[in-house]
C-alpha cells in the first residue's frame, strides 16, 4: 500500500495500536503532521481485562475498540490495516507484507508475545494470554473441561479434566486464578448433575518465593491468603520442567513431581516482538536478554533520533537503573511523551528526557478483594477492589465500553453469573474414550 510523500507536512508513522501506539496517535491529533497508525488488527484491545474474557465474565467486544472509530475526529490521522515485515532506516521506509510507506519520524510500539523459555513446543498444550484469540481459546478449554468431566465415568480421568494449572504467579496469573476459582466455586454451582465444579483443583505455579513478586511482600502474602481461601493450590519456588500432553512435571528444590491436568494455562513470561530484532539489524541498536530495545532517555534509538521505541518493546533503564515494567500505564505515558517530543521538535524546542510517573499498581484476586500499592500507601481488601474497578473503567477507551463493562460487572456481582460462557471453535477434548464406549455399546445392540 504505497503512500505518496507530502513535502508540506512532517510524516509520522506509528506501528502498533496498543496502549503506546494509540496514546501517541491521540496526542498527535490535529498536530501539524500527517500521521499513519498501522496495525494487523482494526481494533485496540484492553489487555488487562483479557482474563475476564477467558473466564466468561466479559465478551471480546466489551474490551475492544475499533481504531478508526477512536481516531475518526482527528483528520490528520489515517488508520491502516497491515503487517510490517521490515524497516529500511536508510531510505526511511516501512516495508509491509503488501507494500511500503515513507516516514520522517517512526514510533514503534509492537509490544511482546508469549515466552516459553526455549520450549516453544509447549505453546499448543499451554496457551498464553495476549490476544482475543488466546482468551477465547482459554475459555473454550476451561468450559469444555467441565463438559468433558460431566460425561467421564472414570474417576482418575475426571479428576484430570477438573484440574487446572496456571503457570506464572504475576498479576495476570493471580487474576486468572482468582477468576477461575470464582467460576468453579460460584458461577457453575448447580449447573451440572454428575460433577461438582467446586471440587476442581486449581494449581498456581510460581518460580520465585511468592506470588506478585513485583509487589511489596506484605501484599503478596495477603494475595496468597485470598487465593487459598478460594481453594487455589499456590505452589511457589516451583519450576515447570516439562509439559507432555496432560502431564506437567515440576521441580521444587530437589524434589520432582507430576500433575495430571487437561487444562494448562501460561502466564509465566513474555518476549519482545520480532521488530526488535529488525531494529537491531537495521540500526545497530542493542537488545536485552528478552529482546527489548535499549533506548535513550528520550525513548529513541542511539544514532537515530527519528525512531522512537515505546511500551513493552522498550527497555528504559535511565530512571533508577532498572527497566520499567511492561504495563499499560508505562506504555500510555511513553506514547504521550513521544508525541509531545515530536510536537516540540516541530516547534524548534528541545524536550526534556522521559520520566515515568508511577501512580501505583493494582491486582484483583477475586470478589471484594484486591491489592493496591500506591507507593506512599499500601492496602488490601474491598476498598482496593473498588479502586481497581474505578481505574479500569476510567481507562477503557470508548464510552460505550465503560457503560457495558460497568453494567456487566454489577450484574455479575449481584447474580454471580458470568453470561459470556460460550464455547466456540474446535473441541480440544475429543473424548475418544467416551466415543469408543458408545461404539462398543452400539455394536453389542
Amino acid at each position: 500500500m504505497p503512500v505518496e510523500r507530502n513535502n508540506d507536512l512532517h510524516r509520522v508513522v506509528i506501528i502498533g495500536g496498543g496502549f503506546g501506539g494509540l496514546y501517541a496517535a491521540k496526542k498527535l491529533g490535529n498536530a501539524p503532521a500527517r500521521v499513519a497508525l498501522i496495525d494487523k488488527r482494526n481494533f485496540h484491545l484492553f489487555q488487562p481485562l483479557l482474563y475476564q474474557v477467558a473466564t466468561g465474565g466479559l465478551s471480546p467486544g466489551d474490551i475492544s475498540s475499533p481504531l478508526r472509530g477512536v481516531l475518526q475526529r482527528y483528520k490528520n490521522i489515517s488508520v491502516l490495516n497491515g503487517e510490517v515485515v521490515d524497516i529500511n532506516t536508510d531510505q526511511r521506509k516501512i516495508i509491509l507484507s503488501d507494500g511500503e510507506m515513507i516516514y520522517d519520524t517512526l514510533i514503534v510500539a509492537t509490544g511482546t508475545s508469549h515466552h516459553y523459555f526455549g520450549h516453544d513446543e509447549w505453546a499448543q498444550m499451554a496457551p498464553g494470554l495476549k490476544t482475543v484469540e488466546d482468551a477465547l481459546e482459554m475459555r473454550r478449554r476451561i468450559l469444555l473441561a467441565f463438559e468433558a468431566a460431566e460425561r467421564e465415568p472414570d474417576p482418575g480421568k475426571r479428576h484430570a479434566l477438573m484440574t487446572f494449572i496456571i503457570v506464572g504467579g504475576g498479576p495476570t496469573g493471580v487474576e486468572l486464578a482468582g477468576a477461575l476459582g470464582e467460576l468453579a466455586r460460584g458461577t457453575l454451582k448447580n449447573n451440572f448433575r454428575n460433577i461438582n465444579p467446586a471440587e476442581s483443583e486449581i494449581i498456581l505455579i510460581e518460580g520465585v518465593d511468592r506470588v506478585l513478586p513485583t509487589y511489596p511482600p506484605d501484599l503478596s502474602a495477603k494475595a496468597e491468603t485470598k487465593l487459598k481461601k478460594l481453594g487455589i493450590n499456590v505452589r511457589t519456588n516451583t519450576m515447570v520442567t516439562d509439559i507432555q500432553n496432560d502431564t506437567v512435571t515440576v521441580r521444587s528444590s530437589d524434589h520432582t513431581e507430576q500433575f495430571h491436568a487437561r487444562t494448562i494455562l501460561w502466564t509465566a513470561g513474555v518476549k519482545a516482538s520480532f521488530i526488535g530484532e529488525v531494529l537491531a539489524r537495521r540500526t545497530g541498536a542493542k537488545l536485552d536478554l528478552g529482546g527489548k530495545v535499549l533506548v535513550e532517555p528520550d525513548l529513541t534509538i542511539p544514532g537515530h533520533q527519528n525512531i522512537f521505541v515505546i511500551g513493552d518493546l522498550a527497555n528504559f533503564s535511565h530512571q533508577d537503573g532498572k527497566p520499567l515494567p511492561g504495563t499499560a500505564p508505562v506504555a500510555m505515558q511513553q506514547g504521550e511523551y513521544a508525541a509531545r517530543v515530536i510536537r516540540e521538535r516541530l516547534e524548534g524546542k528541545n524536550p526534556l528526557p522521559f520520566r515515568y510517573r508511577n501512580k501505583g499498581n493494582l491486582a484483583v484476586i477475586g470478589r471484594n478483594a484486591a491489592v493496591a500499592d500506591l507507593g506512599f500507601l499500601r492496602f488490601y481488601g474491598f476498598f482496593a477492589w473498588l479502586i481497581w474497578i474505578f481505574i479500569h473503567i476510567r481507562y477503557l477507551i470508548e464510552f460505550d465500553n465503560k457503560v457495558i463493562v460497568l453494567f456487566q460487572w454489577a450484574w455479575n456481582y449481584f447474580t454471580r453469573n458470568r453470561g459470556a460462557r460460550l464455547i466456540t471453535g474446535n473441541d480440544p477434548f475429543p473424548l475418544v474414550e467416551v466415543q469408543e464406549k458408545k461404539v462398543a455399546t452400539l455394536g453389542k445392540k
